[in-house]
Order: structure tokens, then C-alpha cells, then sequence
């Protein structure tokens, strides 16, 4: 009896991993980027980030303290490497055409802010970037100090000195040229 059941699962196990496989090979399940995901890979998706976030992403203060000097230099790091997927202090009303073309859709920082995560979590994100999505790793590109300084701008970018939003007010996310004002730096 026993070993009809052991038997029974481990068939069932074999069918449902074949059954998966042909679907994957069938070509029904999109891997376009403008198909809209179904609820499995959404879910999925939600909840590894979710699980990695709570367990990976560093749970202590920022390290870069919170200066006008800094939150700048968060300003500059953005423009330079975040803007033309998050936007600029239009918000959704001035997404670039990468934006706009990304799955998923990159948030557009100055209307859907990420003010309210914790700012280990920003750096984690900003570090390892996000599979299966568009955000890249910074984690080869950019120093964690850098990483610490960007987190702090997104923490604070919606309570800005007046000299740091006017820089943000003035960065320009598409076309991505040196003529952004913050790039002179």
C-alpha cells in the first residue's frame, strides 16, 4: 500500500514537471515585455522580492548622514543613473520612451515615491537590482557609499532644502545627454 502511494506521488510529481515544461516550450506563456503578466508570475515575483527584502536588505541606519551636501550628490547619482527610467520631478507626465517600453513599468519616483521604505531596502534594490524586471545591479558600477547616498535622496526627495529641489527640479530624464544640469558636477 505504501509503496502504490510513494509510487502514485512521485508520478504525479513527474507529470506536473513535464505538464510544465511543454507549457514553457509551447510558446503560451509571454516573454514579451508589453504582455501583461498573469497573477502566478505576479505573485511569484511579489513574493520572492518580498522574502529577499525582509531576510537581505541591511537593517541598520544609513551610514551617509543627512546633509544638503549629500542629498545633492543623491541628486547628481540620480540623474546620472536612475532618471531615465524614474523619472524627473514631472513624474508620470514626463516618462521617458524607455520607461514607457519597460516590464515591468519603472516607477516614476516624484508621483509613485519610495519615500516610505526603509532606506536599507532602497539599497539593497539599488545594489542588486531586481530579477526579472529592468532595474540592474549598481553593485559592480556604483560604491556603497554611493548606493547609501542615493537611498538617502529617495528617502528625503519629498522634503527637500530649496537649493537640493531646485536641482531636482531641474533634472531632465529624457534625452539622456550631458546637458542635464546636475551632470556638470
Amino acid at each position: 500500500m505504501l509503496k502504490g502511494a510513494v509510487l502514485g506521488f512521485l508520478l504525479a510529481v513527474a507529470v506536473v514537471l513535464i505538464g510544465g515544461y511543454l507549457l514553457v516550450r509551447s510558446g503560451l506563456i509571454p516573454a514579451n515585455a508589453d504582455a501583461k503578466p498573469g497573477r502566478l508570475e505576479r505573485w511569484m515575483a511579489r513574493t520572492s522580492l518580498e522574502a529577499t527584502l525582509s531576510h537581505d536588505a541591511p537593517a541598520g541606519p544609513n551610514p551617509v548622514a543627512l546633509t544638503e551636501q549629500h542629498l545633492l550628490d543623491g541628486v547628481h547619482l540620480f540623474t546620472e543613473n536612475c532618471a531615465v527610467c524614474h523619472g524627473s520631478a514631472k513624474g508620470n507626465e514626463s516618462a521617458s520612451p524607455i520607461a514607457k517600453g519597460l516590464y515591468q513599468k519603472p516607477p516614476q519616483f516624484a508621483t509613485h515615491g519610495v519615500e516610505d521604505d526603509p532606506e536599507g531596502v532602497s539599497f539593497w534594490r539599488i545594489k542588486h537590482g531586481i530579477r526579472l524586471t529592468g532595474m540592474p545591479s549598481f553593485g559592480s558600477s556604483l560604491s556603497d557609499e554611493q548606493i547609501w547616498t542615493l537611498a538617502l535622496f529617495l528617502k528625503h526627495m519629498d522634503n527637500l532644502p530649496p537649493a537640493v529641489q531646485q536641482a531636482w527640479l531641474q533634472v531632465q530624464n529624457w534625452p539622456p545627454t550631458a546637458a542635464n544640469p546636475t551632470a556638470q558636477k
